[in-house]
């Protein structure tokens, strides 16, 4: 009674939809899709172009479907009493629809005349429309329609084209579990792909074929030989599904914008307005002729810095690349590893850390080539992209850290990511060219991330505006740690693994990665940005097959053509650095002797120092001193065979001056300047030669005037030497 009662309600307060034959049997569908200048981007989308007759289907195959989908099709007036009473029940309980318990011909009329809302409203117009489609069908008839109208996933509406990509053969020819295969896929396509879930697909498939076998469709010979066997997927290269186009990309974000599916829109009459530059785009589509890409999958992005829209897109692949998740490999460490650590003020472009073989709770990380290189600074490890130095960052930093950067960036983690891997690019699932690019805006616009989007806003068939983007960014990062961020990823270009980016004449910065093992590579990047646009490249295998190339050549060759034919007309700005970046002069000996980070004196010469940028927040705290004092060197010496052995340890920031004095005179043996070290010199002598050795120490302005003169008077480093035959050897002024 509750029930009756509660679809009585339904009826009184629901909006009246009007039944159309027209709807059902269209079979010529087509959404149109805009560029950024309101121009129909010309990509094949259109729906269910193939049908198939309901009496050139397998018994099992139209089976398969009611089994699992609806038991009685043949037997209720278009919906379910009971079913339905037992859903009303549980979703009256919770205020809202979790359960719809839809027949073959409910679901029929959901796919062609509603959204996919779960409201109530939306519910009643169904079992409207579904009653009266029962008036003017046969069950035949509504069997075959909602057969080539159901979607299959990867673009596939109808089960003649499901099969004919799936399995490269006519519905006519699907087997018993090809049929359960299919059949178990509609619930959710992508929950049950057999490329994506393969494990997921056979469980459901095998569902399928138990239900077939309780109805009695199957006997149990059958059901036992078809839940062993493997799903054997052929899927059909000569596909017109275009799944990874700039146009169909666009039409999966409206999809989720919209939440209802690519035939409903289309039905609808909604228009996609886009981000899409034409003029990049055929450029873009012409990369795809490089040869060195064949027997390879890849894609291509081009996503404007400031707003986050794709101006260009490609791909090329039997399976939609932006679906699926890959390891990034080192392109993740400017993003989630130093960019965050300079921003948490723990390291700056000068900081140095020791390259070395370690071992961190039993993972043995190691560099490329099993090399390693002491002491490197934070630019240096980017920019050939050494391992070690990430995973101690990584280290520093922390994951929680780490995962709030992640998050931020919509690169979300998964619980068994926290592992020092990550800081590699090794992640459990991975991410999607569109993401891991997308992240890139963050430092390209000065700390500022534009999550990166395909469709701009959308019309219905009156032009009205029911989806206008508004997303008007998120900081992330501080202005400057982006900025060193960009001028560390400039050195990259400039000679580290993007390199091949060398050439434009224009402020780029650019960051490789490339993963594999021993036997290969199977993934290769290139992820570069100018002052307007991010570049992200993907070449790789979706089986995971090995390629021939690492990110550093054929996916920075594909950048490097792009931005020459993009930028033929023009350059791109130069970043500018913001005010809170200061240059400072470092100390090169504190450096290279004591691996510190200080301020070299104003007095210090230029050979001494480097320069460096820093952030206002995180400044070296340190000046250099101790070159403005010059201890004597400790001369030491001895004489063999009427030959004087001399040594002192040198600095290289001061000049040395070794005079001998003999009869009066002082005679200058050797001049030691920028040596670090010890320093040898040998002198001959005459027998019972009575001779005197010491040092003059001096330091010189960078312009070369004498800033300290050490006179012999004030370091007395003076040998009298006697002539002896022993080999010897005293650490003391006199021998």
């Amino acid at each position: 009674m509750i029930f009756i009662l509660g679809l009585g309600i339904y009826f009184l307060l629901s909006p009246k939809i009007s039944f159309n034959m027209d709807v059902i049997r269209d079979n010529n569908l087509s959404i149109e899709i805009y560029n950024n200048q309101n121009l129909l981007i010309d990509e094949y989308n259109s729906f269910n172009t193939v049908k198939i007759s309901l009496d050139n289907l397998q018994d099992y195959t139209k089976q398969a479907f009611i089994s699992i989908e609806d038991k009685d099709f043949y037997n209720h007036n278009g919906i379910s009493i009971k079913r339905m009473g037992k859903a009303f029940i549980k979703n009256l309980s919770n205020f809202q629809i979790l359960e719809g318990a839809s027949t073959i011909s409910q679901q029929l009329i959901k796919n062609t005349f509603l959204t996919n809302e779960k409201t109530f409203s939306r519910k009643l117009n169904e079992i409207k429309l579904a009653l009266e489609l029962e008036k003017n069908l046969s069950k035949n008839e509504i069997l075959e329609n909602y057969l080539n109208v159901i979607y299959f996933g990867n673009n596939c509406y109808g089960i003649e084209n499901a099969s004919q990509y799936y399995f490269s053969k006519s519905a006519n020819k699907l087997s018993i579990g090809e049929s359960a295969t299919l059949a178990g896929l509609i619930k959710s396509p992508n929950k049950y792909s057999p490329i994506k879930n393969p494990k997921l697909s056979i469980k459901r498939r095998n569902l399928v074929l138990k239900e077939m076998k309780k109805d009695g469709y199957i006997n149990d010979n059958e059901y036992s030989n078809e839940i062993e066997q493997p799903i054997n997927l052929k899927i059909n290269n000569n596909s017109k599904n275009k799944l990874n186009s700039y146009s169909q990309s666009a039409l999966d974000e409206a999809v989720k914008i919209l939440k209802m599916p690519e035939k409903q829109i289309a039905i609808a009459g909604y228009k996609i307005y886009t981000y899409q530059n034409l003029d990049r785009q055929i450029c873009l589509d012409g990369l795809i002729k490089n040869k060195d890409l064949e027997n390879k999958d890849f894609s291509f992005i081009d996503i404007d810095t400031k707003t986050g829209g794709i101006l260009a897109y490609i791909g090329k692949s039997d399976y939609k690349i932006l679906d699926y998740k890959r390891q990034p490999a080192s392109t993740i460490k400017p993003i989630l590893i130093y960019a965050p650590a300079i921003n948490e003020d723990i390291i700056t472009p000068a900081t140095l850390i020791l390259d070395e073989k370690i071992s961190i709770d039993g993972y043995s990380p190691k560099n490329i080539g099993d090399t390693y290189h002491g002491y490197v600074s934070v630019r240096e490890s980017l920019s050939k992209s050494l391992n070690i130095p990430a995973i101690k960052t990584a280290s520093y930093l922390g994951f929680s850290k780490i995962e709030k950067y992640a998050n931020k960036l919509n690169i979300p983690l998964n619980k068994n990511d926290y592992n020092y891997s990550l800081a590699l690019g090794g992640m459990t699932y991975g991410t999607n060219l569109k993401e891991l690019a997308g992240a890139y805006t963050a430092l390209a616009n000065y700390g500022m991330y534009q999550s990166p989007k395909f469709v701009n806003y959308i019309t219905n068939k009156d032009g009205k505006i029911i989806y206008k983007n508004q997303d008007n960014g998120e900081k992330i990062f501080r202005e400057d740690t982006a900025y060193l961020m960009t001028d560390m990823l400039k050195t990259c270009v400039q000679n580290g693994t993007s390199k091949k980016l060398n050439s434009l004449n224009f402020d780029i910065a650019g960051k490789t990665g490339t993963v594999g093992d021993f036997s290969g590579n199977t993934d290769a990047y290139s992820i570069s940005y100018t002052t307007e646009n991010i570049v992200g490249v993907w070449v790789g295998r979706m089986d995971n097959k090995k390629i021939d190339c690492v990110g550093g050549t054929l996916p920075t060759i594909l950048a490097k053509n792009y931005y020459d034919e993009i930028y033929k007309t023009y350059k791109p700005k130069n970043f500018t650095r913001p005010s809170s970046i200061k240059e400072l002069d470092i100390d090169l000996t504190e450096y290279n002797n004591n691996h510190n980070v200080v301020i070299a004196n104003p007095l210090t010469p230029e050979r001494y120092k480097f320069k460096e940028i820093f952030s206002r927040f995180n400044l070296p705290s340190q000046q250099a001193n101790k070159i403005l004092t010059s201890q004597p060197a400790n001369l030491n010496g001895f004489i063999k065979n009427n030959t004087v052995y001399l040594n002192f340890e040198a600095k290289d920031y001061l000049t040395y001056e070794v005079y001998k004095n003999f009869k009066s005179s002082n005679i200058l043996l050797q001049t030691v300047k920028g040596q670090n070290g010890e320093i040898s010199i040998e002198d001959t002598i005459q027998n019972n030669e009575k001779a005197s050795y010491y040092i003059i120490t001096k330091l010189y302005s960078p312009d070369g005037e004498i800033l300290i003169n050490e006179e012999k008077s004030n370091m007395v480093n003076l040998f009298n030497l006697t002539n002896t035959t022993d080999n010897i050897t005293k650490n003391k002024w006199y021998i």
